[in-house]
């Protein structure tokens, strides 16, 4: 994995950092940002809605979860960062209240904690009643110059107008999408044949089914995905049978070789084939074993997936959101894995791929490589 070497020596740097490591342009949130030491790096930046850390009842354990999320990355100091819509010095609201909660949190942990204010105007610091921050703040132009926000720029790091967006999918235009929905209602009608023919018929379908994701894997890899039809109408009537469905997921997982082909292949099941999807599976979640994904390869697995979705049918996409959530979460994009996992549930309510992994985000389990590392 590449990475870029940042170093951040200010606050405005801090501020001009959030808005990357997040993905988007954080509105009405508290932000909390782990320094590690010795040199206060930048480690785990965190997001909740500022309304709930200001909450009287339910701010301050919000806040103390934060604070042991940070102590678990190995913060030494912390930062707050909170986004609101006007400047809230010599006033008792929201911002103040969420202040208040999270440093009574850290006192122990972290001594005293700078808290930053970014409004659509500009930025201060909260404790700041000297000339240092004019009413309203600093103007936003000057997080936008520093050397952090021009390296990351230059490194290709985009940043969305809002939460809502790192997770929107377009879907296609009519004629893509009608040409699609053929293929799948073809290959939804084999699925059937398949059935009554018996287990072995089942079993050529499925591995057809997966033959098609690989071939998606590789249109995208060659930058030709189409304008419609096959793979993508086979991929998107697969991804509904379990099976697949989970050929696919070992698929998303590096030097699993043919796992993908004997999961889909072998019925019943056999000790040997579980120990190697135990093992496969590991790498995702356990914290001894487990790996950061692949660049390349998870950017190319997210846009098959997500391709399935602008393509297929309007609100049945629970397989390939679902996937597409656990991609986010593995790669540590909790903000993205959870609105696709709330769409997910939207098309399914009891998808059960689904309910397990939103298990895993509402206990705040990290996957495997984060645990590892800490």
């Amino acid at each position: 994995m590449q990475t870029t070497t940042l170093r951040v020596s200010e606050p405005r740097e801090i501020l001009a950092l959030v808005p990357h490591r997040l993905g988007f342009r954080p509105r009405d949130s508290a932000v909390a940002v782990s320094l590690r030491p010795p040199r206060g790096e930048v480690g785990l930046v965190v997001r909740v809605d500022l309304p709930h850390l200001a909450d009287t009842a339910d701010g301050p354990l919000l806040a103390r979860t934060l604070v042991a999320h940070l102590g678990r990355d190995g913060a030494r100091r912390g930062i707050l960062v909170l986004y609101a819509d006007q400047d809230p010095r010599g006033q008792d609201g929201a911002a103040q209240l969420a202040a208040r909660h999270f440093r009574e949190a850290a006192a122990d942990a972290l001594g005293d904690v700078l808290v930053w204010v970014v409004t659509p105007a500009g930025y201060l610091s909260l404790d700041c009643v000297e000339d240092c921050c004019p009413p309203g703040g600093r103007p936003l132009r000057d997080l936008d110059s520093t050397q952090v926000g021009a390296t990351l720029v230059l490194a290709g790091s985009a940043v969305a107008d809002s939460r809502e967006d790192i997770a929107r999918i377009r879907p296609e235009h009519g004629d893509v999408r009608r040409s699609v929905a053929r293929v799948r209602r073809r290959w939804e009608h084999r699925c059937a044949e398949a059935v009554v023919a018996g287990a072995d018929a089942q079993s050529r379908w499925r591995e057809d089914s997966l033959a098609a994701w690989r071939k998606a894997v590789a249109l995208v890899e060659a930058g030709e995905p189409g304008p419609g039809g096959a793979p993508w109408g086979r991929v998107e009537a697969g991804l509904a049978d379990r099976r697949v469905r989970d050929g696919v997921l070992v698929a998303l997982v590096p030097g699993t070789s043919d796992l993908p082909e004997r999961c889909v292949r072998t019925v019943p099941s056999t000790p040997e084939l579980d120990a190697d999807l135990g093992a496969a599976m590991a790498l995702i979640l356990d914290p001894s074993r487990g790996v950061v994904p692949p660049v390349r390869a998870t950017a190319v697995h997210e846009a098959v997936l997500e391709a399935v979705v602008a393509r297929g049918r309007a609100g049945a996409q629970a397989p390939a959101l679902t996937l597409l959530a656990l991609l986010a979460w593995w790669r540590g994009d909790g903000a993205r894995a959870r609105l696709l996992l709330d769409a997910a549930l939207d098309a399914d309510a009891e998808y059960h791929l689904a309910e397990l992994l939103d298990d895993a985000l509402t206990a705040a389990i990290p996957p495997g490589w984060v645990r590892h590392a800490d």
